[in-house]
């Protein structure tokens, strides 16, 4: 594993990522984390963990992710700083002690973070990892034996430290299911686990298992984690910057076979309309910061993020008085608006609002690449 880590650095990968909530990656102890990060940090790499818990047992994992930077030697980052599930909430102030103590002891501990109250993850998030180690075939499999969904019904609604319930933390009315793969399940798209129980005449236990069987897929799930009083104060931090935590779909065509979470569409113009210039949360300046150069110097990505002689002209022309989101939970695939100009690379991407067809990306690459000779 520290072989393929390596191998990965001098191909251009940033760093080492986790997702400790999800299995297979539940399973990884910090030691071995910690081996895999000393050979990653070795070529300038980071640490960026989707955190071993968000919820119940959010300082813990806080306090792994500090350890884990601090005996590899790396920057590490929290990705996405939440805290989740309402009786967590208070929880925060604890958390954001904990970053400022191993901040101030020399570690660069930062964090990133989506600008809306709900996470969108699958129906995997709200079994525990025991049912799905193996993979999909071996879960479904499990899932259709009587004394397996038994168990795996008790334990979804228990209260427990041992793994992330967001089951619990969410609860069926506040869990929205939005994407399936099978097309007769996708006249489901959008409503609640609470309502299709109902109507199956099920718990919601079993229709979540029920789900994840007929679809053949973890079933693409919203859930509805985090307070707005939190969110705020995240914006806040001077070591937070904003990723949409989604891929980048269009408003056409195959995408609207399932709905995807607003920040697809939203995030950047959220933050800028709704927290900048309305809630006026934070100035513009340090959002434009926290958006271009605070992610390109964590990450070490060279010659961009900033507006510089010699660097890459990646820039972004909005109208501030604009700039706003039109995505929502329930009709998510909606553009925002207010974006005028958009140049890659120099080459002008976005004209007036509109796309000139030009494509002038080019691959990313971290410290550690090596050019093949």
């Amino acid at each position: 594993m520290k072989g393929l880590v390596r191998q990965a650095m001098e191909e251009g990968a940033l760093g080492v990522g986790s997702s400790l909530i999800y299995a297979p990656a539940f399973y990884a102890k910090t030691d071995e984390l910690v081996a895999l990060c000393e050979e990653a940090g070795k070529s300038g790499g980071m640490y960026i963990s989707h955190m071993r818990s968000e919820g119940n047992r959010a300082e813990q994992a806080v306090d792994e992710l500090i350890e884990i930077a601090r005996r590899a030697n790396v920057p590490a980052e929290i990705y996405h700083l939440k805290v989740a599930g309402k009786q967590n909430w208070g929880k925060l102030d604890r958390v954001l002690q904990k970053i400022d103590a191993a901040r101030a002891s020399g570690l660069r501990i930062t964090a990133d973070m989506y600008t809306y109250p709900a996470g969108a993850t699958g129906l995997d998030a709200a079994m525990p990892p025991w049912v799905q180690e193996g993979g999909y075939d071996a879960w479904a499999a499990r899932l259709k034996d009587p004394a397996i969904r038994e168990r795996v019904k008790k334990e979804m609604a228990t209260p427990t430290d041992d793994w992330e319930n967001l089951f619990l933390a969410a609860g069926p009315d506040k869990t929205i299911l939005a994407a399936f793969k099978n097309d007769t399940l996708k006249p489901l798209t959008g409503k609640t686990l609470a309502e299709v129980a109902k109507m199956r005449g099920k718990s919601p236990e079993e229709t979540a298992m029920d789900l994840v069987i007929e679809d053949g897929s973890r079933v693409g799930t919203i859930y509805f984690l985090m307070s707005e009083d939190n969110i705020k104060r995240q914006l806040t931090l001077p070591y937070v910057s904003f990723g949409s935590d989604e891929g980048a779909p269009a408003t056409e065509g195959v995408f609207l076979k399932s709905n995807a979470h607003p920040r697809a569409y939203g995030n950047v113009a959220r933050l800028l309309g709704h927290y900048v210039r309305d809630e006026k949360v934070i100035p513009l300046q340090e959002a434009i910061r926290k958006l271009a150069a605070l992610p390109a110097e964590n990450l070490k990505i060279r010659d961009r993020g900033l507006l510089k002689d010699g660097y890459f002209a990646d820039i972004a022309v909005f109208d501030p008085a604009k700039i706003q989101d039109h995505a929502t939970f329930d009709k998510p695939h909606q553009y925002a608006t207010g974006m005028v100009h958009v140049f890659v690379n120099g080459v002008q991407v976005l004209k007036d609002g509109e796309h000139t067809g030009a494509k002038p990306g080019r691959v990313v690459r971290g410290p550690g690449w090596k050019e093949k000779k």
